[in-house]
């Protein structure tokens, strides 16, 4: 009886593990992308991403492990299963649904080149031919510089903060990024004051996609269509609002409103 017991204890332990498992969503952060993703003094993981990241959590009733990943290295820790998801301001394109999938989208802004406020050159092809132009190393930023500007050097970065100090230290002429993390991350901080936007807003589905997604792996619909009801689900109910007024005066999840 006892044996019996004890052998129906561990078989009730060994179904109860796989879904204990199943309560953490294990999501790739970056850290490095502010205002979406930064740390605190303290180390503190912060910005819209993490918000963003631990809402949906919530919302799905799972315990979130935020794990930190270097941007260059997030779809291959994602294929290799470091996690189970990504909410690290990755643009939905098609280039990137060969390899995994995407849930709907959470939020869309444009790019936007800054340059020095003397800049003696246009954000052209003709005006940037030959000047050298600082993106972030796999980003969607560095599909479209090769894109639109042939003539330009496309100078690659691990991080969008390397590539703002390399601004500032004259070792670019330019710089293309987020708009809202060139005006939040540089343009309102000390070490922007000089600097401005070059020209306008910079769209392009072909390289931008179709606004920024979580990413999951292929083949996890299950988990895909939750995320993207966990997103209607915070839109609807106010947590995205309350979330988005912590670090933008605008709706961001359709874009920067007309003439700003």
């Amino acid at each position: 009886m006892i044996r019996r017991t004890v052998l129906s204890t561990l078989a009730a332990l060994a179904f109860a593990l796989p879904a204990v498992a199943q309560d953490t969503l294990r999501i790739g952060v970056e850290g490095a992308y502010p205002p979406f993703s930064y740390k605190e003094s303290d180390g503190t993981l912060a910005g819209f991403d993490i918000d963003i990241a631990n809402a949906l959590c919530a919302e799905m009733q799972r315990t979130c492990e935020l794990v930190e990943q270097e941007w260059d290295g997030m779809i291959p820790a994602l294929l290799g299963r470091r996690f189970d998801a990504i909410v690290a301001s990755m643009s939905i394109t098609e280039e990137r649904r060969r390899q995994i999938d995407f849930s709907d989208r959470y939020y869309q802004t444009p790019a936007r080149i800054v340059a020095a406020e003397n800049a003696e050159f246009e954000g052209t092809p003709e005006g940037l031919a030959g000047r050298r132009i600082g993106v972030q190393r796999g980003a969607t930023h560095q599909c479209y510089a090769e894109k639109m500007f042939p003539g330009a050097e496309i100078v690659l970065y691990g991080t969008q903060e390397e590539v703002f100090r390399d601004l500032v230290l004259g070792r670019i002429d330019a710089q293309l990024s987020d708009s809202l993390i060139a005006q939040e991350g540089f343009l309102n901080t000390d070490e922007g004051a000089g600097y401005a936007f070059l020209g306008g807003d910079h769209l392009d589905i072909e390289c931008y996609g179709e606004g920024v997604g979580v990413a999951v792996r292929q083949n996890e619909e299950e988990l895909r269509d939750a995320i993207s009801a966990a997103i209607l689900a915070i839109r609807e109910n106010g947590t995205y609002a309350e979330i988005n007024a912590r670090y933008f005066p605008f709706d961001i999840y359709g874009g920067r409103p007309e003439g700003q």
